[in-house]
């Protein structure tokens, strides 16, 4: 990527590179320091781990929808006292009391509910009686608020993404770096059952050399987006309104991360996106107060490639009515997988009996044999959860409790979210510049090319 290119870039970039609106991205130093700039990153938080605490003490931020749903998730911690939840913090004291409600059969104390103002969180996060801080707030406040934990002391498990902007990507890194604060982001779907059955045959050798794969999130949020109090005060659609690339990457994008072993030997070199234009979300308002019109296109199609030739489609669409699918194609010598429906195909060489995806008996019997350790042990607790995503959210929160408690690496590290979050401002990147390509940041100090087994198989 040229820096000239760069300078010719005008306003339209300004949103996600952190300046203010309608200020001009001509400085080359800037764009030296936001793009390309590998000698902010050290590595330091690379199999980090700290004390073991017995009983984490946790701090949710934000008791909306995912706020309520993660609560749930730790009943079982809670009856085994290896979490303890201390504060609920919302805008709304009303949903800090429906999440007290929520575990008061786990939990003898109940939690403090701190609900003073939009700046509460900030006093939320100065007490000195919180491990870990959970957030679950619109989008763009994760990165401030995981900064400010992080300069607390706090470990913090913020929700997706990881950051809004590739200046908050840099600093969430760096102040990981320098506290020696764990940052996870909790990304549940490379902790579903398929995407870690997929994680277990790799990690067997079931799919050979693997060459290409391809995710996404395809989900139907018309009418979600458009409700007052699914999303308060609608914040998620009025994104649309004004950014155009691939706005929710990781939930495609983690799994095939992990598959990859993306920051443990090899990692994404540069991508090239592309949006379709807008209709279908335009039209779901009409007749409504919301924005009438749509910057963001209804399919967003993004193409990255590993420094070890690799590659990943990956799409993004909220507009289209259709069913859910996030693909999970994975492709190797050995074997490929294709999801939504979840069909296996199992490489026997070149003969003429092909183009078959393995029979119900086959398929079932390498879904026994290659079961991931998580879902054979906890398969039944966390199907029990349902509102979590079949169960996803609670191995999630389960294992991030684990690990805490035992005093080990977590499973993703501060420079897997941010890397899967800079993803978006990259994709917006390239679609204003016709499909440009651009250079993706090293966001490890090189620890990436240090080949080494994914914390998630231990």
């Amino acid at each position: 990527m040229k820096r000239n290119d760069f300078l010719k870039l005008s306003a339209s970039m300004a949103a996600f590179f952190s300046l203010p609106a309608g200020a001009t991205v001509d400085n080359q130093e800037l764009l030296e320091r936001l793009v390309k700039d590998e000698h902010r990153a050290f590595g330091k938080g690379v199999g980090f781990a700290t004390a073991p605490i017995q009983t984490v003490r946790t701090a949710i931020i934000g008791m909306g929808n995912r706020g309520a749903s993660l609560v749930e998730m730790f009943e079982l911690m809670l009856r085994d006292k290896n979490a303890e939840i201390v504060v609920l913090c919302d805008l709304k004291q009303e949903k800090n009391e429906s999440g007290a409600t929520i575990m008061k059969d786990w939990q003898e104390k109940k939690p403090d509910l701190v609900a003073d103002g939009a700046e509460a969180w900030k006093k939320v996060m100065q007490r000195d009686d919180i491990d870990l801080v959970i957030i679950c707030t619109p989008w763009e406040l994760h990165a401030e608020m995981a900064l400010y934990a992080m300069e607390n002391g706090k470990h913090v498990a913020s929700e997706v993404p990881a950051a809004y902007t590739l200046e908050e990507c840099w600093q969430i890194i760096e102040t990981s770096e320098r506290t020696g604060r764990h940052h996870i982001m909790l990304e549940n779907c490379c902790y579903n059952d398929e995407e870690l059955w997929l994680m277990q045959m790799v990690d067997e050798g079931v799919f050979g050399d693997l060459t290409h794969a391809e995710c996404a999130y395809i989900h139907d949020l018309r009418m979600l987006m458009m409700d007052e109090k699914y999303y308060e005060n609608q914040w998620r659609i009025f994104h649309h309104e004004h950014r155009n690339g691939n706005l929710y990457t990781t939930h495609g994008l983690g799994p095939v991360s992990m598959y990859f072993d993306i920051g443990r030997g090899d990692y994404y070199s540069h991508l090239v996106s592309m949006s379709s234009k807008e209709s279908a979300l335009s039209k779901a308002v009409v007749g409504t107060n919301l924005p009438q019109q749509y910057a963001c296109g209804d399919m967003n199609t993004t193409l990255l490639k590993t420094f070890g030739g690799k590659t990943v489609m990956l799409q993004f669409d909220t507009h289209t009515g259709r069913p859910y699918s996030r693909i999970n194609t994975l492709c190797g010598t050995g074997a490929v997988h294709q999801g939504y429906p979840s069909r296996l195909y199992l490489d026997h060489g070149p003969t003429w009996d092909w183009h078959r995806w393995a029979d119900e008996q086959k398929y079932n019997e390498y879904q026994e044999k290659y079961k991931h350790t998580f879902w054979k042990t906890l398969g039944d607790e966390a199907r029990a959860k349902s509102i979590g995503h079949g169960g996803m959210d609670f191995i999630m929160m389960w294992r991030l409790i684990h690990c805490l408690n035992k005093g080990i690496a977590l499973d993703f590290n501060v420079y897997d979210g941010v890397l899967w979050s800079a993803i978006t401002p990259l994709s917006e990147l390239s679609v204003a510049q016709d499909s440009m390509r651009v250079d993706i940041p090293d966001f490890t100090g090189n620890t990436w090319k240090s080949k080494r087994k994914h914390e998630i198989m231990r």
